[in-house]
């Protein structure tokens, strides 16, 4: 919101007022909470798992397959100290030598997707192109999670039985 608009704001009333200089759009795509006749759509920030495994790009491919695989996932996503997600590393590279670090097999800038996105047209991409899961992420590349396209397809379904 502008400073003209928080500056009417606090003239009407509300406490607490705050200047978001990147904007509406940002706000939203960062998983922040809406108003709105939209607001209640299914996005997919609703169903990204923030458990998702992450490691360092430094970290030895073994070290992290066998913490994937402890926790019951087939995935990690690589990310810097900041949470910037960096890579992916997908079973076939969780299965290279283990003494290979992260970086060097992970899978570079794999494709996300804002919070913000409705969860119907997600679903229906990830169907169009087999995709098992997508990333999702801030505008900055910050890691929100992960999301499985059944996930997706259900709250998808949700969406078409709530919002026709």
């Amino acid at each position: 919101m502008s400073p003209r608009a928080a500056w009417r704001l606090e003239g009407l009333g509300f406490g607490e007022v705050y200047d978001y200089v990147p904007g509406k759009a940002d706000w939203s795509a960062s998983g922040l909470p809406t108003e709105g006749t939209l607001a209640s759509v299914p996005k997919i920030g609703d169903g990204a798992r923030a458990d998702v495994p992450t490691c360092s790009p430094r970290e030895g491919v073994g070290a992290v397959r066998e913490r994937v695989r402890a926790a019951g996932w087939d995935r990690c996503v690589v990310v810097d100290e900041g949470r910037v997600v960096l890579g992916l590393l997908r079973e076939k590279e969780l299965a290279s030598d283990p003494e290979t670090k992260a970086e060097d097999a992970m899978r570079n800038g794999p494709a996300t997707f804002r919070p913000d996105e409705p969860a119907e047209k997600i679903a229906e991409r990830m169907r169009r192109r087999g995709a098992a899961a997508v990333l999702v992420t801030t505008p900055d590349g910050k890691l929100v999670g992960l999301l499985r396209r059944d996930e997706a397809e259900r709250l998808a379904e949700r969406a078409a039985s709530e919002f026709g």
